[in-house]
């Protein structure tokens, strides 16, 4: 079968001939129908050698969803031909956290050794996939896989962020979103579909300012140095009850910390290396700055139902397998507006 992986360190993806797996025991086999392209992606690609925690050759896509192709043995739950998506951090399934569907704070998964699909087991960007295990799949039924598979990651990356906050997000309060690609954009929308709040959308790309405009954020700002000030304008000078920092580097999250209003939130999401210093006097009194992880098992089915109630939508751009390296270097370049998804076997 045909697969997309990274193979050398510094080196750009490429597609190769793998052998197709066939199913142990406890696991199932899915034919991909379509698979999500991350910036973590390219951030993994970017580790140094001395860096690197998983094994290359890596086949990518830690998004994914298909049709059932076989199961091992002692597998219940799922049948051949049902469409499904794929819940991506896996866990050991028995420590306190996984025992709560919050497999993504797993306490055990690094010492047992369990990576997630595309970040240390092979990935979803290939004609086929091992999932480790059926609880790790959630029944698609009428949702269509190509425009629902970024939300297993898209959208419940961004869903887990905004649930943290919710208490805070009251009517007349503000939300502000950095960063509005693939992430963010959808963020826009879960803050309008859960929330009373005024959504601010900031970016450094006006399309997906763009974007973010008609997918419901209220006001849509350049990112740049006058931003946090222009915030604060919008806010009568008060600043926003909840910021969700969707790329996480040194500039956004000044300029996250600095939108912060009193007893806010300041949501670090991306993992672009910035750092928020925390303490008295550095951020308004009261507010608390989290670091989330993806999201739980439940939350995944909470944002699918979103989504059938066309609450929630990803905007896609789709490419074959063959060009799967494509895609990845129009990521790097910030020319994917929304999520840029794979069909393997398209």
């Amino acid at each position: 079968m045909k697969a997309l992986q990274y193979r050398e360190i510094g080196s750009a993806p490429v597609v190769v001939d793998v052998p197709t797996p066939g199913p142990g025991a406890g696991e199932v086999l899915l034919k991909v129908t379509a698979a999500g392209v991350c910036h973590s992606d390219i951030a993994v690609m970017s580790w140094p050698a001395e860096q690197m925690p998983y094994e290359l050759p890596l086949t990518l896509g830690h998004e994914g969803a298909g049709t059932v192709a076989a199961v091992g043995a002692g597998v219940k739950g799922v049948e051949v031909g049902d469409s499904v998506a794929v819940y991506g951090p896996w866990g050991c399934g028995r420590c306190i956290k996984c025992a709560a569907g919050e497999e993504n704070y797993c306490l055990r998964a690094a010492e047992l050794g369990i990576w997630p699909p595309g970040l240390g087991s092979p990935g979803a960007i290939a004609e086929y996939m091992i999932v480790d295990d059926a609880r790790h799949l959630v029944q698609l039924m009428d949702l269509d896989p190509v425009s629902t598979v970024s939300l297993t990651d898209a959208g419940l990356t961004p869903y887990h962020a905004v649930k943290g906050s919710l208490p805070k997000l009251t009517p007349g309060s503000t939300a502000v979103v950095i960063g509005t690609g693939g992430l963010g954009h959808v963020a826009v929308q879960l803050l309008r579909a859960l929330t009373a709040a005024r959504v601010i959308a900031l970016d450094v790309n006006e399309d997906k300012l763009d974007l973010a405009r008609k997918v419901g954020a209220h006001d849509a700002v350049m990112s740049d140095e006058h931003a946090a000030q222009r915030v604060k304008e919008l806010t009568g000078g008060v600043g926003a009850q909840a910021v969700f920092d969707f790329v996480g580097a040194e500039p956004t999250v000044a300029i996250a910390g600095a939108c912060a209003g009193v007893e806010s939130d300041v949501v670090i999401v991306g993992i672009g290396g910035g750092m928020l210093p925390v303490g008295f006097g550095e951020l308004p009194y009261e507010a608390t700055v989290r670091a989330p992880y993806w999201g739980s098992r439940d939350e995944l089915i909470e944002v699918f139902e979103l989504a059938r109630s066309g609450l929630v939508d990803v905007h896609v751009e789709t490419y074959s397998l063959d060009e799967a390296p494509r895609a990845y270097e129009r990521l790097h370049h910030g020319q994917i507006n929304g999520r840029a998804v794979i069909l393997p076997n398209g």
